[in-house]
Parts: C-alpha cells; structure tokens; sequence
C-alpha cells in the first residue's frame, strides 16, 4: 500500500480524509487516549509506520479535553486506553459507537464481564479476542505468572488448589513517567541504586486476574522487584516435586503461535538477564532446577509482551491482521 501523502483530522465536524496518489484509500483508524505515557508512546512508535494504520491525533492542548477525546474514540475503529484506571472508565463511558474496539490497557477492567481478557495464548482465548469489542489487555508482572501457570494448571500438573509463589524483577519504567523521572534524576535517593521489593501488603492490583486466569482457588504470593534498569520483566514461579521432562514438554506444544516461546538452555553462562528481552514484544519461557526443585521462569519486557506489544498484538488480531505485525520479535 502506497503511504498516506495527505490527512485531516478534523474533529468538530466528524470528518477524515484519506489520499494516496489521488486514489481514496481505506485504513483503519486508531486513536491512543493517553499517547504521552509509556505504554501510549510505545504503542504510538510501532505505529506510526505502518501503512494499514491512520492515527487520529488531537492538538497537545486539547488532549485531556473530553468533548475532542469523545469524538477521536468514537471516530476510531480501535481505541487504545493507556490510562489510570478511573479515566480508563471515564473514556468508556464516552464512545457511544457499537463498532469501536476498545483495548484497555488499565487495570480496570481486566477481571470484569463483558470483556474479554486479551491473552491470545491461552486456550481459547484468540477467538474471542476475534470478535470482542472490549479487550483488557494483561498486566506485565501477571502476564509472566500467567504464561507459566495455566497451561500447567490447564493439563493437571499444577493442581488448581496449590499454593503458589511467585517473584518478579521489573525495570523501573513499568511504573511510569513519575518512577522513570525519580531514577533517571540527578539527585536521586541512594536507595534507588539497589532492587526495591514492593507490593508489602500482597494487595497488588495485578493478582485477581493471576488468579482468575490461572484457575487458581487462591492468589499467590507474591513479590515484585523494581530494580535500577529501564525495562526488561523476569517472573519466576517456583515448583516442588513436578516432573521436569513433563512441564517442558507442555510448554513446548502448547506456544505454538502467538508471541511466546519455550527455551531449552535459556542461561547465559548460568545467569538469566531480566533485561534480556528489552525492546522486543515476544516472551521467552524456560525452565531451570533438577528433581525435586523447579523454577519457572518467564523473560519479556514490561513495555513489550507486558504492556504495548501485547496491546498491538490483541488490535492485529481484532483486525484480522497477522498478529506479530509491526512487532519486534
């Protein structure tokens, strides 16, 4: 398809037109409510160069404006929310089109009916991401603990009454452009040059859909780890008494399509890098330990497989796209 040389977005009269050579071209139309933080600006830069994809845009200074926001949802025919959870309803509320597809990639609406949890991966799950016009798009740390558990869970080696646990290293742009600006500032505390455990209370907003998605009686423990590096996501989950062989096995027939792929001899001279996938959309999945002790392990980056790749991934397939495309894998 030839690139788009003029476009107009006018949004006080509803109107958009599309030339490329002097032919009327139809592409789909997508607008992302919240472009300036990290997952809106990743979303925005696999984007921006496709040639099946117009970005609807509105001035800077309009951006928060809800009359210009409710126009651009309802004009688009997939609307990226990559805002706080309250906001993320507000935005809801305001398309009033039955056609728009709507990928939230809050918190808010991930474990609520009515709308379809976007990990394609899991059994079943592409086919209603197919035909769905609300997809919640998954949480970075949930995504990791996720990928390792349901298929186990799935084929009854985890047994859906275990008590699990699970830890997760994080680089610091998961929490956004206020961490972002706290670690990269030039008076930052000493304390930020160290891993920072949090989520003390084990109230963190990612374990109800760990839980739901999982098939799991009960939540995890569960410990993330923001550590002093800008992105890159390694969950760990660890297992007593499960056969090896068996869960490598699993892993390797059921990622078959999608972003995430099982590994064998993942180490890099004994070591597993967190930050190792930074910059790509794809996960990797392996397992390391012996007999009696296992660990499963997922790498990614938090603003990949964890945030904006995944969203991508869920708009490709609502659209009937091959759905690594525009994707770094």
């Amino acid at each position: 398809m030839n690139i788009i040389n003029f476009y107009r977005c006018n949004l006080n009269n509803h109107s958009l037109k599309f030339l490329t050579d002097g032919e009327m071209t139809i592409m789909k139309k997508v607008f992302i409510d919240g472009s300036a933080g990290t997952t809106g600006l990743r979303i925005n830069e696999r984007l921006s160069s496709r040639d099946d994809i117009l970005l609807i845009k509105i001035p800077e200074e309009r951006r928060k404006d809800p009359e210009y926001r409710a126009d651009a949802l309802n004009e688009a025919d997939v609307a990226f929310l990559c805002l706080p959870d309250d906001a993320a309803r507000e935005a809801v509320g305001l398309i009033k089109n039955p056609d728009t597809v709507v990928i939230d990639t809050s918190t808010a609406h991930r474990v609520s009916d009515g709308w379809v949890y976007g990990f394609p991966e899991l059994t079943g799950f592409r086919d209603d991401i197919k035909t769905a016009k609300r997809i919640a798009n998954p949480g970075c740390h949930a995504s990791g603990f996720i990928a390792l558990t349901a298929p186990l869970v799935e084929c009854g080696l985890i047994d859906q009454s275990e008590k699990l646990s699970c830890f997760s290293i994080t680089g610091y742009s998961g929490g956004g452009k206020k961490m972002i600006a706290e670690y990269e500032g030039e008076e930052r505390s000493e304390l930020l040059s160290a891993p920072r455990l949090y989520g003390l209370t084990q109230s963190h907003k990612h374990l109800p859909e760990m839980q739901k998605y999982s098939h799991l009686d009960v939540a995890p423990v569960f410990c993330p780890i923001v550590s002093p590096y800008y992105s890159g996501m390694e969950v760990t989950v660890p297992l007593f008494g499960a056969d090896a062989d068996a869960v490598r096995s699993v892993y390797s027939s059921y990622y078959k399509s999608g972003l995430i792929r099982y590994c064998d001899n993942a180490d890099e001279n004994g070591f597993l890098s967190a930050c190792a996938l930074s910059g790509k959309d794809s996960m990797q999945i392996t397992v390391c330990g012996n007999k009696d002790r296992l660990l499963l392990i997922a790498r990614f980056d938090n603003l990949g497989k964890g945030a904006s790749g995944a969203a991508i991934q869920n708009m490709n397939i609502s659209l009937g796209i091959e759905e690594t495309a525009g994707l770094e894998i």
